[in-house]
């Protein structure tokens, strides 16, 4: 099975050392892990007036229901905390930019940060937020276990193998195995930087527990369940450009 090492996390580990000068050559992605409600918890209440941009309080202050508003500021604060770490500089300092679509070439494709190789993903669900950087691109997802019916519902946008792969499952196993093969397939996707515009169907990631490469890129579980107490019922995964294509 491959799945990576636990991710280390926020607020209970030392900052990462910064890596201004590029990723370490060869040297492996690293995953963080991040509660919502332990960082709100801690968190200076003035933290995102003076650390998150204009552009990030006005979404934050959009959200009608506060859990929603909570998610999305400790997000972003986490994510400019490490950033911050990693490239040597102030978390409010990061200049975030989007690559341009690989789709349609417009100017939201992955996320990334202006004048520097490293590459990070993020993603939420429930209390946790995942995060992954890198020196190719990478994505990650995180999701919560599913009832049965979401998941009959859903399934029918999976690759044909993989809903062979569902249906030949006991009804016990069945939301663990639909969320090993869903966050494999978002994390892809959110790799490449179309997101879910681009079919789900198309490409194979298998449900078992051995994740199958798509191409040069290489499929990894992220063992999230229970690493922050209370945070169980989670599945997550990660893609890696193994290899950047050659022209």
């Amino acid at each position: 099975m491959t799945t990576s090492p636990a991710p280390r996390i926020v607020g209970r580990e030392p900052l990462p050392a910064a890596v201004a000068d590029g990723w370490p050559q060869g040297g492996e992605p690293e995953t963080w892990l991040l509660s919502v409600s332990r960082y709100t918890a801690a968190m200076d209440a003035g933290a995102p007036g003076t650390i998150l941009d204009a552009g990030e309080r006005e979404r934050a202050g959009k959200f009608l229901r506060a859990e929603d508003r909570e998610r999305y500021t400790a997000a972003h604060l986490g994510l400019r905390e490490l950033l911050g770490a990693y490239l040597g500089i102030s978390p409010a300092d990061v200049p975030f930019t989007r690559e341009a679509c690989p789709g349609c070439g417009g100017p939201h494709g992955r996320p990334a940060v202006s004048g520097t190789p490293l590459h990070f993903n993020m993603s939420h669900a429930g209390d946790l937020v995942l995060f992954a950087f890198a020196g190719t691109p990478v994505g990650v997802d995180v999701e919560k276990l599913q009832p049965a019916s979401v998941v009959d519902q859903v399934a029918e946008s999976l690759h044909p193998k993989e809903r062979a792969e569902l249906d030949a499952l006991a009804p016990a196993g069945r939301s663990a195995a639909f969320a090993r093969c869903w966050t494999r397939k978002e994390a892809y996707l959110k790799g490449l930087g179309t997101g879910l515009s681009r079919d789900p169907a198309v490409n194979y990631v298998g449900t078992g527990l051995s994740p199958v490469p798509v191409g040069p890129w290489e499929m990894t579980d992220i063992a999230v369940d229970g690493a922050i107490p209370g945070g169980s019922g989670y599945a997550a995964a990660m893609a890696l450009l193994s290899s950047l294509p050659h022209a």
